[in-house]
């Protein structure tokens, strides 16, 4: 079954005679959308964030819009939900009868558990989850982990002083993963060109918005000898790109394109092709083929990694990240081997 006619809508509100708690607290309206009168046309996407946050909550708005582009679907999206109110809001779409209902990062899984048994016409896909049990959760994995393999091979090449600074917003087992394989791939490299007592550098900020706290964090690795700054930490980031633009280290950018944001300051960039994931999961949901009781992955052979270089980056540093790239596609890298558990 394909929609047709594009519609792209920010969904701050309720449907017709509903309501829906936004981030700040406040109830409003909204009139219903052309594809409310078929049940499992009406799909929303439910953004933790900000999507000026140059990071995790752009490039899932990003690839919202470009779904909708593509397939011309009318994929609704609702910005800056808090955690608090994660359960009612999820549960608002269900009792509206969505079908589809996406929610965009991990800390969704708890709320989804919870909800998802109350609706089971509706389907539940949180983007970045892992739990997975009931007929109608069939959660979207991008393995990030194969995104920081990417990062890594930059970052190992770059850095003179062998030190790497790492800053994360919260400890799950996705973060670690790719944290593990960033810093077992690049310490590798870094080896491999001689580069005595290399280290790095892992902070948790526990935030995804403390800008300043960001660039405190980034300061204290600076002050430690890292030249080379990996973030992945939403807003918090934003303080920690603003630390190495004054501190004249090198950032390298993670899920969006973040070269232009200071340039000179980041290396290159890793962005999340979320276009593609939206337009993947979509299509999954339409044909019927995105079940639940399962996990479905997508990664660096489905391309929605992508490395981006500014204009001057050095050709040897390009051709390394496409022999990474050309060696994982060959199954000449296991990246999984790097996990710490």
């Amino acid at each position: 079954m394909k929609i047709t006619g594009i519609k792209i809508s920010r969904l701050l509100l309720a449907l017709a005679g509903a309501s829906i708690l936004t981030a700040a607290g406040c109830r409003q309206a909204v009139t219903d959308s052309p594809a409310s009168e078929h049940r499992t046309e009406k799909m929303v996407a439910i953004l933790p964030g900000m999507i000026e946050d140059q990071s995790w909550n752009k490039i899932n708005y990003e690839g919202i819009l470009k779904c909708g582009e593509t397939l011309g679907v009318d994929l609704e999206y609702v910005e800056n939900v808090t955690e608090s109110d994660f359960e009612a809001v999820l549960t608002e779409y269900g009792s509206q009868g969505y079908g589809l209902v996406m929610a965009a990062g991990s800390q969704f899984d708890d709320a989804v558990s919870v909800v998802a048994p109350r609706f089971p016409d509706t389907t539940f896909c949180v983007v970045n989850g892992s739990f997975c049990e009931g007929r109608n959760v069939a959660p979207v994995f991008p393995k990030e982990y194969e995104a920081s393999y990417l990062a890594s091979i930059i970052a190992g090449n770059i850095t003179r002083s062998g030190i790497l600074g790492i800053i994360a917003g919260y400890p799950n087992a996705p973060m670690e993963h790719l944290l593990d394989v960033y810093e077992k791939n690049a310490m590798d490299i870094v080896s491999r060109r001689g580069i005595e007592k290399p280290q790095t550098l892992r902070s948790y900020a526990n935030s995804w918005s403390n800008v300043d706290l960001g660039k405190k964090i980034a300061e204290q690795m600076i002050d430690s000898g890292a030249d080379t700054l990996f973030i992945y930490a939403n807003e918090v980031g934003l303080g920690c790109i603003q630390a190495a633009r004054e501190r004249q280290v090198k950032v390298i950018g993670f899920s969006d394109n973040q070269n232009d944001l200071e340039p000179g300051t980041v290396a290159a960039s890793i962005y999340f092709d979320f276009g593609t994931l939206y337009g993947w999961t979509v299509e999954q949901y339409m044909d019927g083929k995105l079940q639940g009781n399962k996990v479905h992955e997508i990664g660096i052979r489905e391309g929605i990694f992508v490395p981006v270089f500014p204009d001057g980056t050095p050709e040897g540093l390009r051709d390394a990240v496409d022999q990474g790239t050309s060696d994982f596609l060959k199954g000449k890298v296991d990246l999984t081997q790097w996990f710490a558990d």
